[in-house]
């Protein structure tokens, strides 16, 4: 982590969530897909496990939190419209979930946090420091009340608490886990020894146009291909769809409730003081700090002399991340950076350059460039934005309402037929589709596609939630799964048999030549001769992508297996031969790992009881009644 990156983290950490690490350990991978039981009556808990509660007013705040974080970040490219259609909200639904339920289990355990252990976490938080001492309980106070929304010290302390009880069950559960040195040495080895290839890729394309089929051969591939041919089951349906952008034309959003949702809103139009700055780090960690301090000293004079800012901060700063920026740190708001950098940056002038700023990390000399003042984007810059946005919010409410209404009501296909003129809708017919297949005007719509093939024929159901809306459906005919006869697939079997019997030949060509590419003593020579193109790759470790050759494990692992100066034997991708040959090799060193030992092992270690404890937290999940209502989810963000 660079410094910049670690001042920057600082700006969240009033932001609490769990972050369970989806994959499980060892063998258990084991994806934690929620079962929810949908309540239909309206309530204000978005959720229950166990009995215990997640009410809409959480909800809210977590999810408005989390949109702020996005919205700082991203700018108006992220919007609340944009983040449901995305499943924003059943994601923080799911990390509140996954917490509560982690704290059930903790519980159950036995395990606690005392108010000692809140005490010490609180006063070791780098964000309520001041030089290594706490700020004090008024400053901490006026901190909390800043937030967005405001936080009390009970709410953000029962915050902490909950954290420090989740933390105390993972270690728990994963404490045993360890990583060997022979682990260690093997897994930096696999990261960090590096190969460089010369490639000859032989295109099948080359040889397509070339390639002729028969008849009869077209249909022998069909027939020892039959179950590849073979047409799916398929099924027909008439369909009901209720969509928001189908209603918004006729909702008009009154002006008082633009006005309102700005008010309410304000601080999304809102753009705080701000600074840009660029800056040059000598780090103190472990060192000797006169000696720092004298060398930084010595670059703010050459700095304050006129020499280029950024090309010191090039030769000198020790922040990774900022130093081939020439420093620069771009544009930050109060809050972003470590309080003694923002206090001093704040204060400075445009085209000043700071006295030497201690922080924890080290000293800095600090080089403003802009500033800008704060600013708020007035009502009518952004009134069109507002508007379509509740437009299409009331829309949505619109259809969830009309499909609620007519859930239930529906028990043939004229009742389909007369809601659709009732609610100047229309019902679609649709194509025959597969259970895996595009249904006309709805897409990839699984749900839709699996509940056409559960009902029986003439049956209506829905509502049924798709991308583009509510789906209320009547399946109206239906085709049996069948072998088609030649005339049917032709074109598709015949392009298979040009796609084989190309990479065929590309397969039999490179066979002709990698023999002599095998024996020549310059690779390159070889190829030119047999007028064949190379592409060489840079030095490159596992992962890296291969020109021209798809990443795939058994190829990586053949190019790793050569020494310098080898050639492989012909090897095939689905569309592509090659031959490789290796032109240079790195190893990984002792010293590159003995540098990263600690780093890697941490890393390691956290990844393995990572999985471990989401593995062991689905099995958990399992045994407890967990219901989600989504009704209330909907409408707490709305």
């Amino acid at each position: 982590m660079t410094m910049l990156d670690r001042m920057r983290q600082h700006k969240n950490w009033l932001k609490w969530s769990l972050g369970v690490v989806v994959l499980a350990f060892m063998f258990l991978y084991i994806p934690d897909f929620l079962n929810p039981t949908v309540g239909v009556a309206p309530t204000d808990a978005v959720a229950s496990i166990e009995g215990r509660e997640i009410t809409s007013s959480d909800f809210r705040r977590q999810y408005f939190e989390q949109v702020q974080s996005y919205q700082l970040a991203y700018g108006d490219e992220i919007n609340d419209q944009l983040l449901r259609q995305l499943g924003f909200d059943r994601q923080i639904l799911q990390q509140m979930i996954d917490e509560e339920a982690a704290v059930i289990e903790a519980e159950r355990l036995d395990l606690s946090i005392s108010d000692v252990e809140v005490t010490e976490r609180l006063l070791s938080l780098p964000g309520l420091q001041n030089n290594g001492t706490f700020i004090g309980e008024e400053q901490y106070r006026l901190l909390l009340r800043s937030q967005t929304p405001p936080m009390t010290e009970e709410q953000f302390e029962e915050g902490m608490r909950r954290s420090l009880l989740v933390d105390k069950l993972r270690g728990a559960i994963t404490a045993w886990i360890d990583v060997s040195d022979d682990e260690l040495h093997e897994e930096y080895r696999l990261r960090n020894e590096k190969v460089k290839l010369d490639i000859v890729t032989f295109s099948p394309d080359q040889f397509r146009d070339s390639i002729t089929t028969t008849a009869e051969e077209l249909a022998g591939h069909l027939e020892a291909n039959a179950a590849t041919y073979r047409i799916p089951e398929k099924r027909q349906i008439n369909y009901l769809l209720i969509e928001a952008e189908t209603l918004r034309p006729s909702v008009v959003v009154p002006d008082p409730d633009i006005a309102q949702y700005y008010t309410d809103n304000a601080s999304q139009y809102s753009t705080p003081e701000q600074v840009r700055a660029s800056h040059i780090l000598f780090e103190t960690e472990g060192k000797d700090e006169t000696e720092v301090r004298t060398q930084a000293e010595a670059v703010l004079a050459d700095a304050r002399s006129g020499t280029d800012f950024a090309t010191l901060a090039e030769e000198h700063s020790e922040d990774a991340g900022s130093a081939s920026l020439g420093g620069d740190l771009d544009y930050f708001s109060r809050g972003r950076m470590v309080p003694e950098f923002e206090a001093t940056a704040f204060s400075m002038a445009p085209g000043t350059i700071s006295d030497l700023v201690q922080t924890e990390y080290g000293f800095h000399i600090i080089h403003v460039t802009d500033k800008q003042e704060a600013s708020t984007r007035p009502l009518d810059e952004v009134r069109e934005q507002i508007a379509d946005q509740l437009q299409w919010e009331q829309a949505q409410r619109q259809a969830d309402l009309m499909a609620e209404q007519m859930a239930g009501a529906l028990a043939t296909q004229e009742d389909l037929v007369r809601a659709a003129e009732e609610h100047g809708l229309s019902v679609t017919e649709s194509n025959y589709f597969a259970r895996s297949e595009a249904i006309d005007g709805l897409g990839l719509a699984s749900g839709v596609a699996s509940a056409a093939f559960t009902f029986e024929l003439g049956e209506v159901g829905g509502p049924l939630r798709t991308p583009t809306g509510h789906v209320f459906l009547t399946v109206t005919d239906e085709q049996e799964s069948y072998a088609p006869e030649i005339d049917e697939v032709r074109d598709q079997v015949e392009s298979d048999v040009i796609d084989l019997r190309a990479r065929e030949a590309a397969e039999r060509r490179a066979a002709e030549i990698t023999p002599l590419l095998q024996e020549a003593e310059n690779f390159m020579a070889a190829a030119e001769r047999a007028d064949l193109a190379v592409t060489t790759d840079d030095l490159a470790a596992r992962g890296a992508v291969v020109s021209g050759l798809r990443s795939r494990p058994e190829i990586e692992e053949i190019a790793f297996s050569l020494g310098v100066g080898e050639t492989s034997d012909v090897l095939a991708t689905d569309d592509l031969v090659a031959v490789i040959h290796v032109a240079e090799r790195e190893e990984a060193t002792e010293d590159g790992f003995a540098e990263a030992e600690d780093t890697l092992r941490g890393e390691l270690l956290m990844d393995r009881q990572g999985r471990f404890f989401s593995a062991y937290m689905t099995q958990a999940k399992e045994t407890m009644q967990i219901e989600i209502n989504m009704e209330t989810l909907a409408m707490s963000i709305l």
